[in-house]
């Protein structure tokens, strides 16, 4: 087996350095899987802190943008319940919950009875949220955008079809 290389014209990088040293005393390994699931998990790391920056000027953390922005996403009348809210986010209830209220005492959000079910509660957005998540979105895909600057658009359109193979394949 030969030692991993960096594609043509690519610099190494610290993923590079992980992979090297793994060859350097296990040079039967094949480290291609650690290779690309490195680098995706350090470029999650570096955009969830850049996306935290980015809402942070809204006075938002990515967390309280996912529930603003989920409820913007499922059009008017911008109305889900908590439950739905959770299920769509992955989200335990109590920890809903608590974004909830930090969001509604911020004047994002306002829950109010359900009509058509007298135990449950409707949790819409209000004007200012709509108007801050809009921005905020914005702010958002300016960042991510920033980021792909490098690849070309056929690159962008390869990689986006290539992580959704790999997004299938997750267990």
């Amino acid at each position: 087996m030969t030692e991993p290389t960096p594609a043509a014209g690519a610099a190494k990088d610290p993923v590079d350095a992980i992979t090297d040293q793994w060859f350097a005393v296990r040079p039967d390994l094949e480290t291609t899987p650690m290779a690309v699931f490195g680098r995706i998990f350090r470029i999650s790391k570096a955009m969830g802190d850049a996306m935290e920056r980015a809402y942070s000027r809204y006075g938002i953390a990515r967390g309280e943008f996912d529930v603003v922005a989920t409820l913007r996403r499922s059009g008017t009348p911008y109305t889900l319940s908590p439950r739905e809210l959770s299920a769509t986010l992955m989200l335990t209830t109590g920890g809903m919950t608590g974004r909830l209220d930090k969001l509604e005492k911020a004047g994002l959000l306002c829950r109010k009875p359900d009509p058509h079910d007298r135990r449950g509660l409707q949790v819409t957005i209000t004007d200012r949220g709509l108007a801050l998540i809009d921005e905020a979105v914005e702010a958002g895909l300016a960042v991510q955008r920033d980021a792909l600057t490098g690849l070309g658009e056929a690159e962008v359109a390869t990689l986006t079809a290539l992580l959704r193979k790999v997004l299938a394949g997750v267990p």
